[in-house]
């Protein structure tokens, strides 16, 4: 029984996301038959589980709290818009089957060593939280394929915008040293000091980063020359490698940045006509009627975050004063939107179009990120692993 449960959890949990993944891609749902009933024989599989072996009653308790707190991280996801009511019930079904795959109670379906490493490299959270981790990194090559092919399909100007980093390398070449300076003035100074701390280290290369890029051209191309020149004679091979895996990381951060802003924007947003709007259509903005006026607010929840970040005025996270009359959740339009829509139109009060967001299927980067977890590990943990390696 310490075997079959866990297996059977393990099975149930790949066959519902194979099945989430068909369902989201070909009707853009992942239907309440598959999540209620997942999340159910979840908690009832680890109550069995405890009641036939001898782990302890506070394991079910667990099991119920971990299910609890996916559930209302995931509302909170559903509430910013990040994801639609679908991808938040599979998750906690999700966590009711494999609440505790990282401790003894879930052993590793397989296991291995890579350059000394064992994996799967478990992280000291419960599994759910490295699943949401994996899907969300997951959810970027899958992104990325889609809007090449709708680029392809409708909108082939916006490749030129998607890859305009590769362009732009002079500039990337400039920040790569940049960063290589940095990173070999950190290195430096926690060799010498005796201090191995990852986050003080991050920390450290983050400043000097932000200083080196605030100095003056002619004082920073002399600098980074010299460090860059002192970090080649300390280790040739390391320094070069280093550098071109770093041009190649920028470039690609920069390329995923206009993937998650301007180009998907473009390409994932649709003009439509009133009265070609359906129901379950997702809102590119919010809609408000403020003083009899009607106006649009365009700004995500971390827009705001960031803005008032920046800015010190918290007051600037709260969404804009008046009347909510659309909303821009993953929930979609409903038949009362759609009638009041087409009620401001006759009224003039709006114009005869509204942009719609193309729902990105999520639940194929739940699958991959669910696979990953379970034969790779916690991909945050290994990066981690990887920049310890790369600065120690």
């Amino acid at each position: 029984m310490l075997i079959t449960i866990p297996l059977i959890s393990i099975i149930i949990a790949v066959a519902a996301c194979l099945y989430a993944s068909y369902s989201d891609l070909k009707e853009g749902v992942i239907r309440n038959k598959l999540t209620f009933p997942l999340i159910a024989i979840g908690i009832i599989l680890n109550a069995a589980y405890v009641f036939t072996t001898s782990a302890s009653i506070w394991l079910f308790i667990e099991c119920v709290v971990v299910t609890i707190v996916i559930f209302v991280l995931g509302y909170v996801f559903w509430k910013m818009g990040a994801w639609a009511g679908g991808d938040v019930k599979l998750f906690t079904g999700l966590a009711a089957l494999l609440p505790f795959y990282a401790i003894p109670l879930y052993p590793s379906i397989v296991s291995y060593q890579i350059l000394g490493q064992q994996f799967p490299l478990e992280a000291t959270y419960p599994f759910p939280f490295t699943l949401i981790i994996n899907s969300i990194l997951a959810i970027l090559p899958f992104l990325l394929i889609y809007v090449f092919f709708i680029a392809f399909k409708n909108k082939p100007h916006i490749l030129g915008e998607l890859l305009s980093p590769v362009k732009d390398y002079r500039k990337n070449f400039v920040l790569t040293l940049v960063v290589t300076s940095a990173v070999t003035l950190t290195y430096t100074l926690t060799k010498e000091l005796n201090i191995q701390i990852i986050l003080l280290s991050l920390i450290l290369i983050y400043l000097l980063i932000l200083i080196i890029s605030k100095i003056p051209n002619t004082i920073k191309a002399v600098l980074i020359s010299v460090v860059t020149v002192y970090a080649l004679i300390i280790n040739f091979e390391i320094t070069i490698s280093g550098i071109v895996i770093l041009l190649i990381t920028i470039t690609l951060i920069e390329i995923i940045k206009k993937l998650l802003t301007s180009v998907s924007k473009e390409a994932l947003q649709d003009n439509y006509k009133i009265q070609e709007l359906k129901e379950g259509m997702i809102p590119a903005y919010s809609l408000y009627e403020k003083d009899d006026m009607v106006y649009t607010d365009n700004k995500s929840f971390l827009t705001r975050v960031r803005e008032a970040f920046k800015t010190g005025d918290i007051s600037l996270i709260n969404p804009p004063k008046g009347k909510l009359l659309v909303s821009s959740m993953a929930a979609g339009l409903t038949e009362q939107n759609i009638l009041l829509l087409k009620e401001l139109k006759t009224k003039n009060r709006i114009a005869d179009e509204f942009r719609i967001k193309k729902g990105v299927p999520f639940a194929p980067s739940i699958f991959i990120g669910l696979l990953i977890s379970l034969f790779l590990g916690d991909l945050a943990f290994i990066i981690e692993k990887i920049l310890i390696g790369i600065l120690y």
